[in-house]
């Protein structure tokens, strides 16, 4: 890569780093591409020509934030034994989804998704969908199961029953032994319903 490009990219990156701070501390609606310009050290103009509009570099934000974390998760549906593969899948959809940084990008979305719908749209543009096409995938592959979106939907939802009740604070983030057991249980239940 040519220095130019290297001043390009880390430039590009200083603003995706200021729009995650600001977002973080001053919510979606309450950032403005001046205090990110600010933060980043760049003018306005700059940000803007990386980045159209705020919707846009909200999911930047969000994309980067996503390659930073572990998804790998979705690579142990490879696994040779359908029920250890599962398992594996369950356990980093967990770790990932009471992860602090992921608890926070939801507080932000219910707080104020209702009053920026374009925050919602950017939100789950490619993360959920994902996950849950390499879980039908799976499904269709490994049990042949006749309605793999459903199976998908009831699956990962059972899984991230544990969610709210952090994000409301009723119980601590789950420790990793709370989430290999409720992993395990979630994919035992799973498991033998599959089986009926």
């Amino acid at each position: 890569m040519k220095k130019s490009e290297q001043k390009k990219e880390q430039k590009r990156n200083d603003i995706i780093q200021a729009a995650q701070e600001t977002f973080r501390t001053d919510g979606y609606i309450g950032a403005s591409m001046d205090k990110i310009a600010q933060c980043a050290g760049v003018t306005k103009q700059t940000v803007y020509r990386y980045f159209p509009s705020k919707e846009v570099l909200f999911q930047a934000s969000l994309e980067a934030r996503r390659a930073g974390l572990d998804r790998q998760f979705q690579g142990e549906l490879a696994g040779d034994d359908p029920y250890e593969a599962l398992t594996r899948f369950a356990i980093g959809f967990l770790k990932l989804h009471m992860s602090e940084d992921h608890l926070a990008g939801v507080r932000l979305l219910v707080a104020e998704g209702p009053n920026a719908p374009e925050l919602t749209r950017a939100f789950f543009a490619f993360g959920p969908h994902r996950t849950a096409e390499c879980l039908k995938e799976f499904l269709t592959a490994k049990f042949h199961v006749e309605d793999p979106e459903y199976a998908a939907k009831m699956f990962l939802s059972t899984l991230l029953a544990l969610r709210m009740n952090v994000l409301v604070g009723l119980i601590p983030v789950p420790t990793h032994e709370d989430i290999v057991r409720h992993a395990e249980r979630t994919v035992s239940v799973f498991m033998n319903r599959l089986k009926e």
